[in-house]
């Protein structure tokens, strides 16, 4: 059983984070809200995702999983305004997503959990550095990097205790430098790693630009990136490879 009301703007923001990564997914249905986590088909950039029950106007729920299509559930948050309602309700006979906002009435058909890849183990890194930024000064840097190259260097200058967003290119080079004053908060670490610019660009589409994002580094470790949504209510954790840089 599955049934909920939630604002239109809450449901993009929730499904905006996942389908960054992939095209499909699976949601579980607690009794506590709802959770996703999944991983793209290269098992680089992963996602996990959870939005308590407190989010929605109502929520019922008993359990389960379901599987579903992003883009076209998207499709259908994005008919509406952000503060209209969603109306969600599961046939579990026929396994469709009855859907209802403003006056429009839609069937979703759902896609068999078996059938979409496993959902991923995200490690438990005990990272050395941590760095919390508003979304828009990380927008910015990888803004700034993509200017000049397709992979991006975040490093931690413990000395100084400053967070920077680098890229080197072909002939030109970007390093934006972020001290205590720029940052929310700042635990400095041994942290310098590499990684593709087109999985970073793709999370940072999801991070709203007041959100406050806090980063976990280390030295050619994966990167962890942590924001919230719905005032606090939705949690989302991306996690990124790195590209190993060889001598």
């Amino acid at each position: 059983m599955f049934k909920a009301i939630v604002s239109a703007s809450t449901l993009r923001d929730a499904l905006d984070s996942v389908s960054v990564l992939v095209d499909e997914c699976k949601v579980r249905l607690n009794e506590d809200g709802l959770s996703i986590r999944a991983v793209d088909p290269a098992n680089v950039g992963m996602v996990d995702l959870s939005l308590d029950a407190a989010a929605f106007e109502s929520y019922e729920a008993d359990g389960g999983v379901i599987g579903v299509n992003l883009a076209r559930l998207e499709d259908i948050a994005g008919m509406g305004n952000a503060g209209d309602l969603v109306h969600l309700e599961l046939d579990e006979e026929t396994r469709k997503l009855h859907i209802r906002i403003d006056g429009l009435s839609y069937t979703l058909a759902l896609i068999d959990p078996d059938s979409i890849r496993q959902e991923p183990d995200i490690p438990d890194l005990d990272l050395p550095a941590q760095i919390v930024v508003e979304g828009n000064q990380l927008d910015r840097g990888i803004t700034a990097a993509d200017m000049v190259s397709d992979h991006i260097n975040l490093r931690v200058d413990e000395a100084v205790e400053t967070f920077h967003i680098e890229a080197e290119g072909d002939t030109d080079d970007v390093d934006f430098e972020m001290g205590p004053e720029d940052l929310i908060h700042l635990e400095a670490g041994p942290a310098d790693s590499l990684f593709s610019l087109d999985y970073l660009k793709d999370m940072n589409k999801a991070i709203p630009g007041d959100a406050e994002v806090t980063v976990e580094l280390g030295e050619e470790f994966p990167v962890k990136l942590h924001y919230e949504f719905a005032e606090g209510l939705g949690q989302v954790t991306f996690m990124l490879a790195p590209r190993i840089q060889s001598e």
